[in-house]
């Protein structure tokens, strides 16, 4: 069929519009920026990161985004309004101490505000912590009290050996888990909650997960890097335990709280 040159400009629109409608889901590399010493003596970064396929890299749920839709980006630096702009999803993990780094990038009060106000106009924000001795958690918290989380210095689920400490079981009912319902934490720090944020798993007396409306936008925050490689793909971990249907879970969630126009 010919395609008629009053037609080409319309045709260029719709195909233009069905690229920019994938999601852009924008990773930190900048508070969380470790290295690692290879056997040749280089460097090279590593731990929560898209392209790190071991058992410290996010890989695996990089491609449940993209097998979703989603395409991926990092941001190596500090987050501005023209950074964060283009995000449809930014996640956080494991903000570096002093110990993993040597010059640590803490969050900054300017920063703080730039990130709240991009999720007050619709931004959906994912804050995955770690226990206070493994994540920088004051400055951390100081994004995250914003919209009423708090990791808190009590650590639940501690690595040893029998990995059953690490069950966290999900009641009927939740709001992100449906069909998940056994999961794998260690090491979390546990949350407290103000307004505007509510409980989205509970488990003996302690906050495990948290979400939060904030404007038009969202938050869901976990004191643990979680969803990383080991805990998808890792034969010591028992196959009762479903983290990689509730990784598909959480990220269903968080696409959908996309606003129609963002």
């Amino acid at each position: 069929m010919k395609i008629t040159s009053f037609l080409v400009p319309f045709l260029f629109l719709f195909i233009l519009k069905g690229h920019a409608q994938k999601p852009i889901v924008l990773l930190d590399y900048y508070y969380n920026n470790e290295y690692k010493i290879n056997q040749d003596g280089s460097s090279s970064r590593y731990h929560y990161i898209w392209e790190d396929t071991t058992m410290n890299g996010y890989s695996i749920w990089g491609e449940i985004f993209k097998n979703k839709g989603a395409n991926l980006e990092k941001l190596t630096i500090a987050p501005n309004k023209q950074n964060l702009s283009k995000a449809a999803i930014y996640i956080i993990a494991d903000p570096d101490t002093q110990k993993e780094s040597p010059h640590p990038n803490f969050l900054q009060m300017e920063e703080v505000k730039i990130i709240s106000e991009w999720v007050y106009n619709g931004g959906v924000l994912v804050l995955l912590a770690n226990d206070s001795a493994n994540a920088e958690l004051p400055h951390f918290n100081s994004l995250a009290n914003k919209f009423g989380i708090h990791f808190t210095n009590k650590t639940r689920n501690a690595v040893i050996k029998d990995i059953s400490v690490g069950t966290i079981l999900i009641p009927k009912g939740n709001r992100i888990f449906k069909k998940a319902k056994q999961l794998y934490l260690k090491g979390i720090s546990t949350i407290q909650i103000n307004h505007p944020a509510l409980p989205c798993l509970q488990n003996d007396g302690d906050v495990i997960m948290a979400m939060s409306k904030y404007g038009k936008g969202s938050v869901f925050a976990v004191g643990d890097p979680w969803i990383y490689n080991e805990y998808i793909n890792n034969d010591r971990l028992s196959p009762l335990y479903q983290n990689e249907q509730a990784a598909k879970e959480l990220t269903d969630w968080l696409l959908k709280q996309i606003p129609k126009n963002k």
